[in-house]
């Protein structure tokens, strides 16, 4: 694959030149306050080095799903804020996507100065089926940056063939920024060349959403270790009763053929922490992973399932986790995702390759005070990570295979 990458762009000379970049500033907002500052954090080295080198900077992101509506809720005009201050440097807001305020804003930069784009999520273009539609966006995206190019620097959108990830490097000379080329290396050694004892911690709600990623690394793993939501369609399908337990039952079946094929690798809690509601007032107990009774659901892995979890990532030599243990957000039940959490921080500084990846668990680790140091490397896309470890095309990186 020859990608051309930001440090080819850099020696080219970008000074006085329009610079398009494709940013993932998909941060979670409370109250219009950003409350993870993960993705902006990292996306400011590839904004800054084009901005020090003196190109005319224009970022292009997108805030949750506005549908196509201009929702003020979902303004960028936080993030905007937040880059100004990570910077040093004072980030305009376009009062729109590629419209007349963009364009004037975008003509009045001069060498080094950045512009983000009111969330391109905005314009329904954006996600449109139509390619035609698409095209038409990143035609008017490429009209802000005359005789610019683009970076591809968005690593949790690089999965989806979208107008200002996909189209618009068609319609530019594209590049490859620091944080897609990172990602993609630190995944493509998890994938390919995986230092054994090799250990997933899969978490999350749905087993659905992990299915590929299952089926996909079980065979080339030691250990894969299953917590939160999903684990209790695996319970089920070993016959447990769950009582008011997430349950997807039509995956049930699914649950057993896994069970079956690779049950010698696949570690599933002995005990979690069971509630009498959905709340952090909740009445609680430690219930036994095949006795939980009816009116009881279970929200986090129990104390004796994270010892069993941590000894297994004790053995690890490489380990990747993605999604978490429990509700972390609800502090009762939040202690099963920090103990796995700290048991990867510990097999990480006895040697071990970690990968977070991405998502709820990047933010859990965060939102836990964890150390980010404590890993290898904290994605920052959890679809894309699955989807790479799947086996799947990433449309926004092959299209930059030209």
């Amino acid at each position: 694959m020859t990608v051309h990458t930001l440090e080819d762009l850099l020696a080219e000379g970008v000074e006085g030149r329009h610079v398009l970049v494709r940013s993932d500033l998909n941060v979670p907002l409370a109250d219009g306050a950003i409350t993870d500052f993960g993705r902006v954090d990292a996306s400011v080295p590839t904004i800054r080095a084009l901005s020090e080198a003196g190109a005319k900077v224009v970022v292009a992101a997108h805030l949750g799903r506005p549908k196509g509506e201009a929702v003020p809720e979902l303004s960028l005009a936080p993030v905007a804020e937040a880059l100004s201050e990570r910077l040093e440097r004072y980030v305009a807001l376009a009062g729109d996507v590629s419209g007349e305020d963009a364009h004037e804003r975008a003509n009045g930069l001069t060498e080094g100065d950045v512009l983000l784009l009111e969330n391109v999520r905005y314009d329904a273009r954006e996600t449109a089926k139509d390619s035609a539609e698409r095209e038409a966006l990143a035609a008017e995206l490429a009209d802000l940056v005359p005789g610019g190019a683009f970076v591809s620097d968005g690593f949790g959108v690089v999965h989806r063939a979208q107008a200002s990830v996909y189209d618009v490097a068609k319609t530019l000379p594209a590049y490859a920024g620091g944080l897609v080329r990172s990602e993609l290396e630190v995944l493509r050694t998890v994938a390919e060349t995986p230092e054994h004892p090799y250990a997933v911690v899969l978490g999350g709600s749905k087993v659905s959403d992990k299915l590929g990623v299952i089926e996909a690394l079980a065979p080339k793993v030691d250990k894969l270790i299953i917590g939160g939501g999903m684990c209790f369609t695996f319970l089920a399908a070993r016959g447990n009763a769950v009582g008011s337990s997430l349950l997807q039952e039509e995956m049930v079946d699914t649950c057993r053929d896994l069970l079956e094929r690779f049950g010698d690798k696949i570690v599933l809690p002995v005990d979690v922490v069971a509630a009498d509601a959905f709340a952090a007032d909740a009445n609680t107990t430690v219930a036994a992973a095949d006795a939980i009774e009816d009116g009881w659901m279970g929200l986090d892995i129990g104390p004796e399932s994270a010892r069993e979890f941590a000894r297994v990532l004790g053995e690890a030599k490489t380990v990747f986790w993605n999604g978490p243990m429990g509700v972390f957000e609800m502090a009762p039940f939040a202690e099963g995702t920090r103990a796995v959490a700290q048991a990867i921080i510990d097999a990480t500084a006895g040697g071990a390759f970690s990968v977070v990846g991405g998502g709820d668990s990047a933010a859990a680790v965060r939102a836990l005070g964890l150390a980010e140091d404590g890993f290898s490397h904290i994605s920052t896309g959890g679809g894309a990570s699955l989807e790479y470890l799947e086996g799947k095309a990433l449309p926004g990186v092959e299209i930059l295979d030209r």
